[in-house]
């Protein structure tokens, strides 16, 4: 049973850091059902290959059973698929080899914990009996480039065709902390046959490794009934727990920090300027079918529905409160039902997980969304929106930092919005939009929001990507 990890990133060798696995070493660990080893096919500063191999003693696991498992099929203890596919016993492996990196901690390159690097994953035999789409399905969301080979049932008799077993590769620049915990949670997942008691401690395992990205998986109810192994007790209690920790941040704060946000730009009225100069370029490139990501309680949304040019109108939204607000306020605008569905539809969803609902759009916006991601979350975004939707034009507006100097009620170095990561100059967002432009395919132009101070620009920037 092998598990790959490769890294581009300069130097490479770093991976051993991560890893805190030596290059230079190769190394044996005891496990419970057998040992594992870890060493590195490749280490030079350009490519780093680690191979974590395990060695399972599927005889030495019957004969430390007890009980009467498995007795009506006793040849199955002996032959089968357990110590060549990756399964629950490389999850066990991950977290007890690869820990500390697991945890993400690293005494020696602290900042390396928190970079997102560039590291494919090879797993030459991954078992999925509900097939590749359903492969697709778990890491796609999750940003992955995924290839895959399905495995032949026997090679030597081609006629037979392929087995439920493929060679997989994972690419993804990300952290290798994030990229351990989706193994851990979705090698199980996939093989759905893990070796071990299920109980309350599993769901624990499942929020931690889960923790920031599960609960808002498009398949987060599949993942856990599966990972929990169809106990419909464990996975209610788990898909409960999830649920709060999806609401718990949208739904209470952000209207208070948006509020904060408004009375700083309140004297000039921005916010307005901002939304009807977006519908402006909307309309300057005929898009008729618009969605907007990260709508929160629809303004935009509801500005577009008063122009018939706009034939479809979306909305999206992590917050299920801010959802619920916008559906409210837009309900007014329509005489009955079905004129409200034929034409707007609002969802809930999340940005950094490929989402198929957000295809099809001439049209995505993202008014002041950006700068709440974290930058080595908003790569996802970028791919989500701009590779996987890729709707004829894009519009993004962010704040102007170096426009806060000139808001009273704004402490000097303090950013719009409590929850803002981060907030651009012109040249960084510039910059950051002809990246993306490239890198997607994509013209950009850009435009300043608001009246324009000689010093230090507009309030509010916006990109045009068509």
């Amino acid at each position: 049973m092998l598990l790959t990890i490769t890294t581009t990133y300069r130097p490479a060798t770093d991976l051993g850091y991560l890893l805190h696995k030596h290059p230079d070493r190769c190394q044996t660990f005891p496990l419970s059902f057998g040992q594992a080893h870890v060493f590195y096919s490749e280490a030079s500063v350009e490519q780093c290959t680690s191979v974590l191999m395990l060695e399972v003693d599927p005889v030495g696991l019957i004969r430390s059973r007890t009980g009467s498992a498995g007795r009506e099929r006793p040849l199955e203890q002996y032959v089968n698929d357990r110590p060549y596919v990756a399964s629950s016993f490389l999850s066990v492996a991950i977290a007890q080899v690869f820990s500390s990196a697991l945890s993400g901690k690293c005494k020696d390159r602290p900042e390396l914990v928190t970079t997102a690097i560039p590291l494919t994953v090879h797993l030459p035999v991954l078992p999925c009996h509900a097939g590749e789409d359903f492969l697709r399905q778990l890491f796609e969301p999750l940003g992955y480039q995924i290839t895959t080979q399905p495995l032949p049932l026997d090679s030597t008799f081609s006629d037979w065709g392929h087995s439920s077993y493929f060679s997989v590769k994972l690419q993804h620049t990300i952290r290798l902390s994030e990229l351990l915990s989706h193994l851990y949670v979705l090698i199980p997942v996939l093989d759905n046959e893990k070796h071990y008691w299920v109980g309350n401690e599993e769901v624990n395992k499942l929020l931690r490794y889960g923790s920031g990205w599960l609960n808002t998986h498009p398949v987060c109810e599949q993942i856990t009934d599966r990972y929990l192994k169809r106990q419909r007790y464990l996975t209610r209690l788990a898909l409960a727990q999830l649920s709060e920790e999806d609401i718990a941040d949208p739904d209470t704060t952000d209207v208070i920090q948006a509020q904060e946000e408004a009375e700083i730009e309140q004297k000039i009225c921005l916010n307005q300027q901002r939304l009807e100069t977006v519908v402006a370029a909307l309309k300057q490139r005929e898009a008729k079918r618009v969605v907007d990501l990260g709508c929160g309680e629809g303004k935009l949304l509801q500005l577009l529905l008063k122009d018939p040019n706009f034939e479809q109108i979306a909305g999206m939204d992590v917050s299920q409160r801010a959802l619920e607000i916008a559906q409210e306020r837009l309900e007014h605008e329509y005489a009955t039902l079905a004129q409200r569905l034929s034409r707007l539809q609002l969802f809930q969803g999340s940005l950094t997980y490929r989402d198929e609902r957000l295809c099809g759009y001439d049209a995505a916006t993202l008014i002041e969304v950006i700068e709440h991601l974290d930058l080595n979350r908003l790569t996802l975004l970028e791919r989500v929106v701009f590779e996987f939707a890729h709707p004829k034009t894009v519009i993004v507006t962010t704040p102007n930092v170096e426009y806060n100097v000139r808001f009273e009620g704004l402490p000097a170095g303090k950013l719009r919005h409590r929850d803002h990561r981060f907030e651009w100059t012109r040249a960084e967002f510039e910059s950051w939009g002809h990246s993306i432009a490239e890198r997607f395919g994509y013209n950009v132009e850009f435009y300043g929001i608001g009246a324009s101070d000689p010093e230090v620009g507009s309030p509010t920037q916006m990109g045009v990507f068509s």
